[in-house]
């Protein structure tokens, strides 16, 4: 834990991003829960409503090239601060849905709240302070904030339970305005900037990283989002389609957060040593091990049990390593820009798998979904195997 000795913000701008990042994402991951309830009140078929996840991912993805520019001029903070204030509306939207229409809407808000303060503005924030420790910082951040899935899954059951989901989103928006949003406004920093007077000098150029480099960069980070989010998004509805009654299906569910938090803390705990592309080559082949698994199982419990493990600590560490592989290739200056391009191919994917998932299992059950799946985690695995050949010299020398 040498990078928080380092630097003492950092121990303050980590609570922070812990809290915020898990309420965030916890809350917008409503319909893996209640589904069934917004299907029925709504007037939707099941893959619809999970399309609601999609809008929120194309949203995020088509706003995070423009949202780029805004990182750069005002600083993570500032764009995090508005970003809040915008969800909250998205969930007053929510509640008050009674078709489609407003339903897709809402997801709109969300997702353009989101693309200012999910993950890439996290991660943004984290390498203003932290430069290149960003990657043990962005792994520190994880313990915490995997947990959000066994978290708030049992939370978002229990309120739609007592007072519905109509009013649970309301609950949510209360919840930005505060928690998120007096974290964000009064304890996050704002940025050094360079002029300040302390502020981080420029340095040399690196390296221009090409265009081919990139690209891999990208197919690995999208493929395996693809698989993360969408199996993820359908992990209630996959475990019962396998023969596991709800609440069982609940219990194996809300474990697979505990475990991959396991699997980061390990990376996390390993004091950098790996860098991003050697935690995704480790961690990616656990991923279609657990799917054949599941496939051939019939259902039997100690195979679900098996594979919630497997992917549980596979898709964990790789959510490490899709954070963090733009770090081995691209500096402090150029983190951000990289960051917000990779963030409409990865959001693109995370829209489109959860419906594309459900709709696989809804024609042909698990195996359809988890077919897929299987094909697009060898394919990561063979990209990361490119990818670290391509290392630069520099980054290869610092992670041996």
């Amino acid at each position: 834990m040498r990078f928080l000795k380092s630097d003492s913000r950092l121990i303050g701008v980590l609570l922070v991003l812990a809290v915020t990042q898990l309420v965030g994402w916890g809350t917008i991951g409503l319909p893996a829960i209640v589904g069934r309830a917004l299907a029925a009140d709504l007037g939707m078929s099941l893959p619809a409503v999970f399309a609601g996840t999609s809008v929120l991912y194309v949203s995020m993805g088509l706003c995070a090239p423009w949202l780029a520019k805004s990182f750069a001029r005002h600083g993570a903070r500032n764009v995090m601060v508005a970003g809040t204030v915008l969800t909250v509306p998205g969930f007053i939207l929510l509640s008050l849905a009674r078709e489609p229409m407003l339903y897709f809407v809402a997801w709109i808000v969300l997702g353009v709240a989101g693309s200012a303060t999910l993950s890439t503005g996290a991660y943004i924030m984290l390498n203003e302070v932290a430069g290149r420790q960003a990657k043990n910082a962005i792994g520190a951040l994880m313990l915490v904030t995997g947990l959000s899935s066994s978290i708030f899954w049992p939370t978002t059951s229990f309120l739609s339970d007592q007072l519905g989901w109509r009013a649970m989103c309301l609950v949510y928006a209360a919840m930005m305005l505060v928690i998120n949003l007096p974290l964000f406004a009064v304890l996050a920093p704002r940025r050094k900037v360079a002029g300040d007077g302390g502020g981080p000098l420029k340095s040399s150029p690196p390296p221009a990283i090409p265009r081919s480099t990139f690209s891999l960069v990208v197919a690995a980070i999208t493929l395996n989002a693809f698989v993360n989010f969408g199996i993820g998004a359908i992990m209630i509805e996959l475990l019962r389609a396998e023969g596991l009654a709800p609440a069982q299906a609940l219990l194996f569910g809300s474990m697979l957060g505990v475990i991959q938090v396991s699997a980061r803390g390990l990376d996390f705990l390993g004091g950098g040593r790996w860098d991003g592309i050697t935690t995704g080559l480790v961690a990616g082949t656990a991923l279609p091990v657990a799917m054949l698994l599941l496939m051939s199982s019939e259902g039997a419990t100690w195979a679900v049990a098996v594979f919630i493990l497997l992917y549980g600590a596979g898709s964990g560490a790789m959510a490490v390593a899709r954070a963090t592989i733009p770090l081995v290739f691209y500096d402090q200056a150029e983190f951000a820009k990289a960051m917000s391009m990779i963030a409409l191919p990865l959001n693109l994917a995370s829209a489109l798998s959860p419906p594309l998932l459900v709709g696989l299992l809804t024609q042909f059950g698990s195996r359809g979904a988890l077919g897929l799946t299987f094909v697009f985690s060898c394919a990561t695995v063979l990209i990361l195997v490119l990818l670290g050949r391509r290392r630069p010299e520099v980054v290869a020398a610092t992670v041996t």
